[in-house]
């Protein structure tokens, strides 16, 4: 398979596929025939072991809920404790002091390639909204910036953006392997979104990308086992094999934020070691894990969001392990995301929202980690002076933190505190004001100075559903029923409609958002994704 010589007499589609959305032309560029049918192998070949191991995570869910308990595997022991390193680090990733992150429009890969960071991952998962428009367009605007093609021209303004002499190495983040694709059928079924994003994204750039000097390099989200990682790491060998690519070519960094993956961070880069240069702390994923896979244990019912930080036990437990991992094996341990932003007209605000980033990049920088996201550009430069403070890139890779020793207990140590009316009313707003957005097309919304995603809007969502589940008493002494819960609710949503306006309010889609995010939160089982139970609606 190649992307020259399409014979222009085929059909559009290969046999067995279906795009059930309108296609217009530009859509095309990117959905011809020969790229749906490399999709399609992917599809064939992997889909049925994607669908085995999604049944896998619920069976261990099914044993978490039944009183069971993580550990380290005993049947990979021989792996944790044997010699071994991932394959080499490519020359334009080395140096990953800062990596930005955003949804995949096109003035945010304008604007992220430009912003001084040494890597921006485009973002098809947590910061996009998966519409049809999205991902297409997604695509065609990586596609023009693969080739340093790409312009934007704001519709109201006119301001002119293109790219600099010098952007940052491009990272690309598939959807995870719990999405399908409704838009793309294979076979009457709908895509792995995760083999559509990655194989449409391979089929054009990859070529032009080594041409470039530089190569395919992936953020792999989600993952809940070394298995899964196997499925990426076949997925990688066939199709560098289909499109003529040497083994190795593609390079991954997996995010560790799910709570099973914490426990498998060595098997996680032993299975993609061609592949893999490292491992980054998806910490707000990582938090939403944890309360998801012990839903049932009363035990592990945590306070306040706002209070559960990378400096509480499980979470430093978790990061400083990474480290240890990644370092052992040749590997970069990326940090995570801040979810700080500017703020234009306080001063004090942004003072006191700026010091916040800095001591979470020192605190990173100083455990041994390679590097650190932001999610907005004006962070770029604290984020790498905390950085360069500490070490220069080059010795990084050389923290062994042989002095970390974490056990299951560290990772399982549940973070005391309190739960607050103000919790209870932050989570609301932010997984209602969340949804909204994600509803209307998009997936990054700033909200109270801090930028929500899809990861921080379900920590809101699994927050409520665990403290009403088990009873949850407010430091107050009132417990959490579902009265309570609908009281603060519609007050909720009646403070959201003041603050918009009625116009506003009535032209979003705040209605369907309440009635999805108070379904969520009542029913009887916590449903794996917010996104998948809201996906129907765009």
């Amino acid at each position: 398979m190649t992307t020259t010589s399409i014979d222009p007499h085929r059909p559009a589609r290969p046999a067995g596929v279906t795009v059930a959305a309108a296609c217009p032309d530009d859509f095309a560029e990117v959905l011809g025939h020969d790229a749906l049918e490399f999709v399609a192998e992917l599809q064939r070949r992997f889909g049925p072991i994607r669908d085995s191991l999604l049944a896998e995570r619920q069976s261990v869910q099914a044993r978490l809920d039944s009183g069971g308990r993580l550990e380290f595997r005993d049947d990979t022991a021989a792996v944790r404790d044997a010699d071994w390193t991932v394959g080499p680090i490519p020359h334009d990733l080395r140096d990953r002091t800062v990596e930005i992150t955003g949804p995949v429009d096109r003035k945010m890969i304008i604007n992220a390639l430009n912003s001084g960071a040494n890597v921006f991952m485009a973002d098809f998962e947590d910061s996009s909204s998966p519409t049809f428009a999205n991902m297409v367009e997604g695509q065609i605007n990586l596609r023009d910036a693969v080739r340093r093609e790409i312009e934007f021209v704001h519709p109201t303004t006119g301001k002119q953006y293109r790219l600099g002499p010098n952007p940052a190495t491009l990272m690309v983040r598939p959807r995870g392997w719990h999405l399908v694709d409704k838009h793309v059928l294979v076979d009457g079924k709908p895509v792995s979104a995760s083999l559509l994003d990655f194989g449409l994204f391979l089929f054009h750039n990859a070529a032009e990308q080594l041409a470039r000097g530089t190569g395919p390099y992936f953020y792999l989200p989600k993952l809940e086992s070394h298995r899964e990682a196997r499925l990426w790491n076949e997925v990688f060998l066939f199709a560098q094999q289909a499109l003529g690519l040497a083994p190795g070519t593609i390079k991954a960094t997996v995010l560790i934020e799910t709570i099973t993956a914490a426990f498998e961070m060595d098997e996680i880069l032993h299975e993609l070691r061609q592949h893999s240069v490292g491992l980054n702390c998806g910490r707000w994923d990582y938090i939403f894990s944890f309360i998801k896979r012990f839903r049932s244990n009363p035990e592990f019912v945590l306070p306040d969001r706002a209070t559960v930080g990378m400096d509480r036990h499980f979470l430093r437990s978790y990061s400083q392990l990474l480290i240890r991992t990644c370092h052992r094996r040749g590997a970069q341990a990326m940090g995570g995301m801040a979810a700080q932003i500017p703020i234009k007209d306080d001063a004090a605000r942004n003072e006191a929202a700026m010091a916040k980033v800095r001591a979470d990049k020192q605190r990173e920088a100083r455990d041994g980690h390679d590097g650190t996201w932001v999610a907005h550009p004006g962070l770029v430069e604290i984020a790498r002076a905390e950085f360069d403070a500490v070490r220069p890139a080059a010795e990084r890779l050389q923290v062994l933190r042989e002095d970390v020793a974490v056990t299951a207990d560290d990772l399982l140590s549940v973070p005391e505190g309190s739960i607050t009316e103000a919790g209870l009313r932050q989570n609301l707003e932010v997984g209602v004001r969340y949804l909204e957005a994600w509803l209307r097309g998009n997936g990054c919304v700033p909200i109270h100075d801090l930028m929500e995603d899809a990861a921080t809007a379900e920590i809101s969502r699994t927050q409520v559903w665990q403290w009403l589940r088990h009873g949850a008493r407010l430091d107050d002494g009132r417990t959490l029923d579902a009265a309570l819960f609908r009281r603060v609710l519609y007050q909720e949503m009646d403070r959201i409609r003041a603050e918009l306006g009625d116009d506003r309010f009535t032209a979003g889609r705040f209605e369907l958002a309440r009635e999805l995010f108070e379904r969520l939160i009542e029913s009887p089982e916590l449903a794996e994704f917010l996104t998948i139970t809201a996906y129907p609606h765009i």
